[in-house]
């Protein structure tokens, strides 16, 4: 399989996690590059139900090598919690997981930090952030006081944590929030990391040299194009590069070694959290798409925010990755409705707009301008090949990609591996 960067086209929870799944397949790596534990990627094999937040897709294959990369900040603790219910159910992480040494780590005071940043937000402001604990570590790594997994492993790492608890603990104090306990945090850190000890390595190496020796690396992102930190919807964005981009940044692996980007899009578009989202839908159709495609964060837990597809964004997204095919998802959620609507453009006091704005006060101005197609009134879900959709179904899909100038890859009908259709991947 060429070397393919897997990156969501709208605002997160487009489905990668299967789509990661059903490519893992064809690859001999899989290489997570940005984001933390607060992405989900869900993911469904028969009766089975996993939900993966720093561990690669691919671990749910025996016999594919998962790294996380460099670009992803690690929760150790979150980390090994995660290793340990994958062993509870027979799934091995020894010899197939790799954790960077250069990937930042995230401590209780990042998450003490994100919880009073988020509070003191007033109403219409709020990120509504995951409380995690990423954004801190990241802002932690831009202003070169983060911690990372080769100090964790290094005899130093008491002594380093120490200093920088010294600042830590008058900021958290100043804030009015709870100081950490230096020798019991110090402790704890110390246990996980003789635990992770053994799966902490150069995985910029590793990943050149696999890549120099033939294998296939796909290239597994977190978030969406628009909640990316540079090109989402700035500020109500995650705190990393969640587009195509990000893979290079966040694995070390130059861009010449990478071969296409495919791009996961929902049949529709939700959002979680705050801020803009134009397509928006607050009615019983709304409500209807939610209902049916068991919208709610793999994360949080929070109802995800159901709109029209968003053709204005699928093209931007495009644009930004260079994304050669869609991997399209969920279009048998769609299957009930008499009439569905597709944004191409958006109405701006009066502007018609064919682009995201920057500006997201002028971007929670804009009206979606739709245009019309029936439904089909019939299940997709027992199609396995394009020639077995609903005449309807296929031209919604055909006229996605042709808004889009972006060809169809591959297209989900529902949750398990097997409700796959292959179009030109």
């Amino acid at each position: 399989m060429p070397n393919t960067v897997i990156v969501g086209a709208q605002w997160g929870d487009e489905g990668k996690g299967k789509i990661i799944d059903v490519l893992t397949e064809e690859a001999d790596v899989v290489a997570r590059y940005q984001g933390g534990n607060n992405a989900g990627h869900t993911v469904e094999i028969g009766a089975e139900h996993y939900v993966l937040h720093l561990i690669p897709s691919g671990i749910l294959h025996d016999d594919k090598i998962c790294v996380i990369g460099n670009g992803v900040v690690v929760d150790p603790l979150a980390l090994l919690g995660e290793m340990d219910a994958l062993h509870a159910r027979g799934i091995a992480t020894k010899d197939k997981l790799l954790v960077g040494d250069r990937c930042h780590v995230v401590f209780p005071y990042h998450r003490l930090m994100d919880e009073s940043r988020e509070a003191r937000l007033a109403r219409g402001r709020k990120i509504g952030t995951t409380k995690r604990g990423i954004g801190p570590s990241y802002g932690d790594k831009a202003s070169r006081q983060g911690l990372r997994a080769c100090d964790l492993v290094d005899p130093a790492f008491p002594d380093l944590l120490a200093q920088r608890l010294e600042e830590v603990n008058s900021v958290l104090q100043a804030v009015g929030a709870e100081p950490v306990d230096p020798p019991r945090l110090t402790a704890a850190y110390a246990v996980a990391a003789e635990r992770l000890a053994p799966y902490i390595t150069d995985s910029v190496v590793y990943l050149n040299r696999a890549v120099a020796s033939g294998k296939s690396v796909l290239f597994e992102g977190a978030q969406g194009t628009m909640l990316d930190i540079d090109f989402g919807t700035y500020p109500f964005v995650t705190s990393s590069n969640a587009t195509a981009g990000g893979a290079c940044t966040g694995t070390g692996v130059a861009p010449h070694r990478i071969d296409r980007v495919v791009g996961v899009v929902k049949a529709y578009t939700t959002r979680v959290g705050e801020g803009p989202f134009p397509t928006e839908l607050d009615d019983e159709t709304g409500k209807h798409i939610g209902r049916t495609g068991h919208e709610f964060g793999a994360t949080t837990g929070r109802a995800r925010r159901c709109g029209w597809f968003d053709a204005v964004v699928a093209r931007y997204s495009a644009m930004i990755n260079g994304i050669d095919m869609w991997a399209m998802t969920k279009l048998d959620v769609l299957d009930a409705l008499e009439t569905i609507r597709i944004c191409v453009a958006y109405d701006c006091g009066g502007e018609r707009l064919d682009r995201v704005p920057a500006n997201v006060r002028r971007l929670v101005r804009c009206r979606p301008v739709y245009e019309e197609m029936p439904g089909w009134r019939a299940s997709t879900r027992n199609a396995r090949r394009m020639e077995d959709l609903p005449a309807a179904a296929r031209a919604y899909v055909d006229r996605l990609c042709e808004i889009t100038g972006v060809p169809l890859g591959l297209l989900s009908v529902g949750a398990d591996r097997n409700s796959t259709l292959r179009a030109g991947l």
